[in-house]
């Protein structure tokens, strides 16, 4: 079996770097990611208040730290519940975003629009995650507790490429795959 290919990435990602992904690829995040859930999508509106411009959003927040930690642990959103809002971000500048599960057809061709991709990572490794998190500011919207927009500095941030800019979906392949089996 082939070894997937590992890519580390660091913010701001350009359209070059999205090209150069492909669906399967493992890669590897250093430096300033924003994670986000869907309380904080509804106020994002047309200005999030974040630079979009090859920005990564991770859908995500986190439970309360330990003490001692940076972060509690900080698992994945099911990616569905922000496709209402991901075209407008993605036409916006962010060039990945991070979540678990399966993005519907209009996202898809807004990523293929704008340059962008998905990212995966699973959701059991919510604790694992919170180790590559340096650092966690709440940048906006405080009153929303966990689900406050945050800005997070990650140290080799893993996730998995599942649907690429030109539209190929591992969760389709993979289905295809295993029904040949």
């Amino acid at each position: 079996m082939k070894e997937p290919k590992i890519i580390k990435l660091k913010p701001p990602i350009t359209a070059k770097d999205v090209i150069s992904l492909k669906a399967g690829d493992h890669v590897l995040i250093s430096g300033k990611i924003f994670a986000a859930r869907d309380s904080a999508h509804r106020l994002f509106g047309n200005k999030p208040p974040f630079d979009p411009a090859g920005a990564i959003l991770y859908y995500a927040s986190p439970t309360p730290p330990r003490k001692g930690m940076v972060i509690g642990s900080i698992g994945p959103t099911t990616a569905t519940r922000m496709d209402p809002f991901t075209p407008q971000l993605l036409k916006l500048g962010i060039k990945l975003t991070i979540g678990k599960g399966l993005r519907g057809k209009e996202v898809i061709d807004a990523m293929k629009k704008y340059k962008a991709a998905y990212l995966v990572v699973p959701g059991g490794a919510a604790a694992l995650l919170s180790k590559h998190i340096r650092k966690s500011t709440v940048i906006a919207y405080p009153d929303l507790g966990p689900e406050a927009l945050l800005e997070l500095e990650v140290v080799d941030f893993p996730a998995i490429v599942a649907i690429d800019c030109k539209g190929e979906n591992l969760f389709e392949t993979g289905k295809k795959k295993y029904q040949q089996k």
